[in-house]
């Protein structure tokens, strides 16, 4: 395959995550960081070494660094992966802006591979934009493709391609195994990502509003038998930055909207109905708001693309302190924050923090409510 040049404009989770599976394949990679002026230098070693952005930061080994600029202007691929954490309206303009950073310095015969989720003719945006601050004609002096990464660590199988056409060079450095990856016409690609999110949220939805009647203590058991109780808070957030980003790009009201909204608004009344049922617990048990705290238990990926999950908890934390004045989110619970005088309610809202709070449940003033679709309480 030879040396290809590639150069990651992220240090996120998702953007690390193909950094090293490009170096590992023996590729010249940087990745920029985008608090630092430098980009970092990712060989197969560090690749190998550090697994994940935390530990890399945790370690901060000496790595060989170069300008930004330089990095970028002798690319032959740049990934354009960084951490989005603003919310609504300054989302669009947060990702312009850093978009512009990205891409400044770029040099014909490059290719751009913008990694972010879009709704449909976002590309078209982006390469408008790419043309105007470049003075380079995509498709003819420089290349533009989109390859929406996930937030579960599942690469796309496909990559839409501004020609249509198959990037041999990519498709090597994305193959995951002996899989190759297939190339379709961008438009195409927007479509499939489209269908993908709308077909979780549709099924997702589902389960929460049928969930939401569930009132006898048999249907309750007989349903927290089956998959879906494995479904926590961390899974339903997951992917809404792309269902938000999907409903900016319509106007106007149609069935896709419909779908849109009604999912997003799905989750939030997911949410009403977890914290309805963490009040309702408090009166069952006669508990003093005095006497008891709220432990929202969510190990949150820092390093992410999407801020979705990080704004859903400080939602969720606010939203309950308007109840009681003592809530504090934790990360990797440890057993001794639940030795208190206070009764603590702890809000499970992932399977694995679910798992860590079980284990530390020797203290009898625990209550778990598990923020699954049944919204199950374990004394």
């Amino acid at each position: 395959m030879g040396r290809a040049k590639v150069v990651v404009y992220g240090l996120s989770t998702e953007g690390y995550a193909i950094a090293s599976q490009m170096a590992i394949k023996g590729a010249d990679v940087h990745i920029i960081d985008e608090s630092t002026p430098s980009a970092i230098s990712l060989n197969a070693e560090i690749a190998k070494t550090y697994p994940n952005v935390s530990s890399l930061k945790e370690d901060e080994p000496l790595l060989a660094m170069v300008p930004i600029d330089v990095a970028i202007s002798k690319t032959q691929y740049l990934f354009f992966a960084p951490r989005i954490r603003k919310t609504g309206q300054d989302t669009k303009t947060e990702i312009h802006s850093k978009f512009k950073d990205a891409i400044s310095s770029l040099k014909k015969k490059s290719a751009v591979v913008f990694t972010l989720p879009t709704g449909f003719g976002e590309n078209n945006e982006n390469i408008s934009f790419l043309e105007h601050v470049t003075g380079l004609e995509v498709g003819k002096q420089i290349s533009y493709f989109y390859y929406p990464l996930e937030d579960s660590n599942q690469q796309p199988k496909i990559i839409g391609s501004f020609t249509g056409k198959e990037d041999s060079t990519l498709s090597d450095l994305l193959a995951t195994g002996k899989k190759k990856k297939k190339f379709v016409a961008i438009s195409s690609s927007e479509h499939f990502h489209a269908i993908d999110i709308l077909s979780r949220f549709s099924g997702l939805c589902s389960i929460l509003e049928v969930c939401k009647y569930v009132q006898d203590d048999i249907t309750k058991n007989d349903l927290s038998s089956d998959d879906f109780q494995n479904i926590f808070l961390d899974n339903m957030v997951g992917g809404l930055f792309d269902l938000k980003s999907l409903g900016a790009s319509f106007e106007g009201a149609n069935t896709l909207m419909y779908l849109i909204n009604g999912s997003v608004k799905g989750v939030d009344v997911y949410i009403k109905r977890l914290i309805d049922v963490i009040r309702s617990t408090l009166k069952k048990n006669d508990l003093k708001a005095s006497r008891t705290r709220i432990a929202l238990s969510w190990t949150l990926d820092q390093h992410s693309m999407r801020g979705d999950k990080i704004e859903m908890l400080q939602n969720l934390t606010s939203r309950l302190r308007d109840y009681l004045g003592n809530v504090e989110a934790y990360e990797d619970p440890n057993p001794d924050l639940f030795h208190s005088d206070k009764t603590t309610i702890v809000v499970a809202c992932s399977q694995n923090d679910f798992n860590h709070v079980e284990k530390a449940k020797q203290n009898s003033n625990l209550i778990i409510v598990k923020a699954n679709p049944l919204c199950e309480i374990i004394h």
